[in-house]
């Protein structure tokens, strides 16, 4: 049995669950990694399972952009990882906004591995 693979979202056709407390992740990646699913982790939860989004092809306002969008998430902050053991970076979600975070920004810094939580120099 296959799983059902969505084609490409349109401008308002993705529900954010945003408020008090719950905030939303938009994570801008290359065309390159579409269809790839990215993963995310809380730090005030490091032993649970950790939170993946599908990138996607994104039409709006009539561009082109590829995302990972993680709708409905607790305030607070994240680890993004690049792949299962390097970290890309972190991420603060506050309650009630969105964030968005450029994959191809924060290559320009050095990665990570998994233990390594300190400051880059």
């Amino acid at each position: 049995m296959s799983e059902h693979v969505p084609g490409p979202s349109h401008s308002g056709s993705v529900v954010l669950n945003v408020g008090p407390g719950i905030g939303a992740l938009v994570l801008h990646v290359p065309a390159d990694l579409d269809r790839r699913e990215i993963e995310i982790s809380s730090h005030a939860s490091p032993a649970a399972p950790r939170t993946h989004s599908q990138v996607r092809e994104r039409r709006t306002a009539g561009r082109v952009q590829y995302a990972a969008v993680y709708p409905d998430l607790a305030a607070g902050d994240y680890t993004i990882w690049r792949d299962t053991a390097t970290v890309l970076g972190d991420v603060t979600i506050e309650g009630g906004h969105v964030t968005s975070y450029h994959w191809a920004d924060a290559l320009l810094r050095a990665p990570r591995s998994h233990g390594d939580r300190g400051p880059r120099q």
